[in-house]
């Protein structure tokens, strides 16, 4: 019988979630759902002085955001130190581990030994074969092998082939008593049945070490899968001088988590010509061999794209409870059926939600203001009187839908001899403050017969002052 598929996402709490880091458990997850198996969630925070809880907060919301659920977990690494060290102490009784008591200097100055003379700067083995005990401050390092090579059967890359001369002897446990990352994780991930470690391509090089440890320790070796990494516009590693790079940065700019994985995924993954998946699709869909082996560029473009797609496919409840905490400051959003009609008029135009809040300030306004230039253009004496009559006439009319009001206008301007453009611009700065705006009768729908009444009045007010 085949074991049951298991992936695992174990990332170190020491910042917040990446967008590497995302999309490596993104696919992890992916695969693992595909294939009808298990996604566990390790936390890796054996550096005790770097990692925090306010990190694996961070880590954990923003994978929730996400929509990447774990079925077990979150595991901590530091909890099972006590198995690491176990497990150390039965290679250093099987001989397959040592102890060291090199001095960081003495090592430092090795290292320079070799570059000088042209040597791969690797650990020279001095205490290999002292049989040292262990001793305040020593350290344990893995016996590795001269002899022969390593295969790393990628899924993603390929076979990668490693001699193993070229291969140090690891430290296993450091002079604090932890195991190191190398060690941790191969002990966990065996003990775990892990069967699949999917992971970012910067550990391809630890992957030959971490396979000698699996062969030492007699467990039995996953598959492994390398995700090539993503660049900047200028193919330079992803970082900060080229946006925002962790996760939940996205979601305080007013991204959906739906735009972020489905740009994400498409980072190095493909399904033909296709651009947008569900979920469900993309659940589907996923497989190694459509992973490419190249760098992905990210393109902060193509995602805002993505954004204002899902936006305007999104649902106005579900972008009502995603706006709550983005509404302009004092902004009474107590009225649920005005705050969906703001959406539905805002979010064809909004490519992000940060957007589509910055442009709803006009419907929440007490008092409306008007940009000065659109105010001097079309709040003009001769319009005052078409404003006028237009207040005066909200009132009576029964159907005050688009179509209703529609069928207003255009009697008003017929019956006045005037072409729409003369009132257009006059209305939409009257009610908005602005030149640019959703169309006027849906932001008349939505305002209401009250406020839009009262905004043009306002604006008459306001043109006989001025003028």
């Amino acid at each position: 019988m085949t074991a049951k598929i298991r992936t695992r996402f174990a990332p170190s709490p020491t910042g917040y979630l990446h967008i590497g880091g995302a999309r490596t458990a993104l696919f992890s997850w992916l695969f693992a759902r595909h294939q009808g198996g298990e996604f566990v969630l390790r936390i890796e925070d054996t550096d005790q002085q770097r990692s925090t809880d306010e990190s694996t907060k961070a880590i954990l919301d923003a994978m929730s955001w996400m929509g990447l659920n774990w079925d077990e977990g979150p595991h901590f690494q530091a909890q099972r130190v006590d198995l690491h060290r176990q497990m150390v102490q039965k290679l250093l009784e099987e001989g397959k581990a040592y102890v060291c008591t090199c001095t960081p200097e003495e090592l430092e100055a090795k290292r320079k030994e070799a570059l000088a003379t042209g040597k791969k700067p690797k650990y020279d083995g001095t205490c290999r074969e002292k049989g040292l005990k262990k001793s305040p401050g020593c350290v344990v390092r893995f016996r590795g092998t001269d002899a022969g090579v390593t295969v790393v059967e990628d899924l993603i890359k390929g076979n990668i082939v490693f001699n193993n001369e070229e291969l140090d002897d690891l430290i296993i446990e450091r002079g604090d008593g932890y195991p190191t990352y190398n060690f941790a994780v191969v002990i966990d991930d065996a003990m775990m049945n892990i069967t699949h470690v999917i992971r970012g391509d910067d550990h391809v090089n630890n992957t030959p070490r971490q396979i000698l440890m699996y062969q030492a320790l007699g467990f039995e070796v996953p598959k492994f899968a390398h995700v090539p990494m993503i660049l900047g516009s200028d193919k330079a590693r992803l970082s900060k001088r080229h946006g925002a790079t962790s996760v939940m940065a996205y979601k305080e700019m007013g991204y959906l988590p739906e735009a972020l994985v489905n740009y994400l995924v498409r980072l190095s993954w493909s399904h033909g010509d296709q651009e947008i998946f569900s979920q469900k699709e993309l659940i589907e869909l996923f497989s190694l061999d459509a992973v490419g082996k190249s760098p992905a560029v990210f393109n902060p473009e193509k995602l805002l794209w993505l954004n204002a797609h899902y936006i305007k496919e999104a649902s106005p409840a579900r972008l009502a409870e995603e706006m709550k905490p983005l509404w302009p400051a004092g902004a009474d959003v107590s009225d649920e059926s005005f705050i969906r009609k703001i959406i539905v008029d805002l979010q064809p135009r909004a490519k992000t939600l940060v957007e589509l809040a910055q442009a709803s300030e006009f419907y929440f306004a007490g008092q409306i203001t008007y940009e000065a230039e659109a105010a001097q253009k079309f709040l003009t004496p001769d319009v005052a009187a078409h404003l006028k009559f237009i207040a005066a006439a909200i009132p009576g009319i029964e159907d005050f839908s688009k179509a209703g009001i529609e069928a207003f206008l255009k009697s008003f301007i017929e019956a006045k001899g005037i072409k729409f453009k003369a009132i257009a611009q006059p209305l939409r700065v009257a009610l908005t403050g602005k030149t640019v705006s959703p169309g006027i009768d849906e932001v008349m729908v939505t305002l209401g017969k009250d406020r839009v009444a009262q905004r043009i009045n306002a604006a008459v007010e306001y043109i006989a002052k001025r003028h």
